[in-house]
């Protein structure tokens, strides 16, 4: 089948959507990918770029209107649902034909019904997130209820929806009768056996969103001010990025790698020796969800410390794979205690990270069930 993809995310930095456009193009089906090309990010891509054989189109979007409503979140979401229905429907009309519209997540969820309405193609919704409870902490109560709203109206329209944790299906369950698949967003096993890290001091390495509910900037101080650990840290050039990047020169424990390309995040994490991730349990959605840092962490054999009452901690908890502590600084760094002096604890929590991923926390297995989603679908 010919599959489009639509996504607002840049599709080189989003590993899901690569993964599932890899496993779709390695079973025969053709796939493309139509990405919003946002604001500053523009200038960097091109107009159409080809990875493994799946051809990213990317629409920019910003250039000033008549209106100058182009930055406005709401107005710019607009411009983007209008131009990515005309355009699909151009590809549509110069290739093949789509059989497939595949939406990552609500923001591309209504031309893909429009088009599904149009054409009278298969319509996938990948919910990575539950995204009325995702902008809950940044926007306003109404917004985020109408999004909710929005959400179950255009999910009715999908022949088969895809998220990513329990929690996760049993909100959409609640909201639609479509058929529902959890497909997480593990990654593929890159190593055949578990193998220890050889640092001298332990390292403890953090590699995401630099943001007050990942406890930044106060978790550079937490590490900065222990003896005897390594804090190595990665990130994005927003939120928080300038200010974690400051207070971390002034601690000598303390690495600020900037931000890193996907490629160089499993090697990174396999360096370390326990990975941090703090969640707030008090967010919404976060809290619901499972963890890329998680997978990760399996993947490579190395424990996590993890945030008690969210989903993640009672994963963790399930496999022992890592320590569940209260979102605090006091949890932290009782728990970046204990790992740092208990190396036999670390191994142990360690080999069964690696046995999750191998038994059942792998892409492997999680690609099987996309590609059967797409068998009843043809």
């Amino acid at each position: 089948m010919n599959v489009l993809m639509l996504l607002t995310k840049i599709f080189r930095n989003d590993p899901r959507v690569y993964y599932e456009a890899k496993a779709l193009k390695e079973v025969g089906h053709d796939v493309t990918v139509l990405v919003w090309a946002r604001h500053d990010q523009e200038h960097e891509l091109p107009e159409v770029e080809e990875h493994d054989g799946i051809e990213v189109h990317y629409l920019h979007l910003s250039e000033p209107d008549s209106q100058g409503l182009s930055d406005n979140p709401l107005f710019g979401n607009v411009k983007w649902w209008r131009r990515a229905y005309e355009y699909g429907l151009e590809l549509h009309k110069e290739g093949e034909g789509f059989d497939v519209v595949h939406c990552h997540d609500l923001d591309t969820l209504l031309p893909g019904v429009k088009m599904k309405k149009k054409l009278g193609v298969k319509l996938v919704y990948d919910a990575h997130e539950i995204f009325g409870l995702m902008i809950r902490k940044d926007r306003s109560e109404a917004l985020a209820q109408g999004a909710l709203q929005f959400e179950k109206v255009l999910a009715s329209n999908a022949d088969h929806i895809i998220t990513t944790s329990r929690p996760f299906y049993e909100h959409l369950d609640k909201v639609t009768d479509r058929p529902l698949t959890i497909v997480m967003n593990c990654k593929p096993l890159p190593f055949e056996e578990y193998s220890p890290p050889s640092n001298e001091v332990p390292v403890f390495t953090y590699i995401g969103l630099l943001h007050e509910s990942r406890m930044f900037p106060q978790l550079v101080d937490i590490f900065g001010e222990m003896d005897n650990v390594r804090f190595r840290i990665a990130g994005k050039k927003e939120n928080l990025y300038e200010e974690v990047k400051k207070r971390s020169s002034g601690y000598s424990n303390v690495e600020f790698l900037g931000s890193i390309p996907y490629s160089e995040v499993i090697p990174e994490t396999k360096r370390s020796d326990v990975v941090v991730c703090p969640i707030d349990p008090e967010d919404p959605n976060s809290s619901l969800a499972l963890a890329n840092k998680q997978f990760e962490a399996m993947v490579c054999g190395r424990p996590i410390i993890i945030s008690d009452d969210t989903h993640a901690g009672e994963v963790t908890k399930e496999w022992d794979c890592g320590l569940v502590v209260e979102h605090t600084p006091e949890g932290i760094e009782e728990a970046v205690e204990r790992l740092r002096d208990d190396g036999e604890l670390r191994e142990e929590l360690g080999k069964n990270a690696f046995s999750a991923a191998v038994e059942k926390f792998n892409w492997e297995h999680e690609r099987n069930k996309l590609i059967s989603i797409y068998e009843e679908l043809g």
